[in-house]
């Protein structure tokens, strides 16, 4: 059962926008191989802003995520790319519709 997630906002700056769209698209494979992340969303809201939404089953395993690859990769660009610093908010699930056996 999903019960814990985040939700991530990214401000890119004006001329990076388009390189924080590629390397969030680029980042699926890392998410795919996290057995511990079932469910994982980059979006996109408009020009700057963007959202990456996951969650998880348990809070270790969100630990786990914030620890890992992608969040690394994101911080190590984090200067060069964003506006400002990444939104990192640790939210529950209260209630989930997701297909497959997640």
């Amino acid at each position: 059962m999903l019960s814990h997630a985040l939700v991530v906002k990214i401000i890119a700056k004006n001329d990076r926008s388009e390189e924080v769209a590629q390397f969030l698209s680029g980042a699926l494979p890392l998410a795919e191989a996290e057995t511990f992340t079932p469910v994982w969303f980059a979006l996109r809201a408009d020009a700057t802003t963007f959202y990456i939404v996951d969650a998880f089953s348990s809070v270790d395993d969100r630990q786990q995520h914030l620890d890992g690859q992608i969040a690394a990769a994101l911080m190590s660009k984090a200067a060069e790319l964003l506006a400002e610093p990444p939104v990192i908010e640790r939210v529950d699930v209260m209630a989930s519709k997701v297909p497959g056996s997640i």
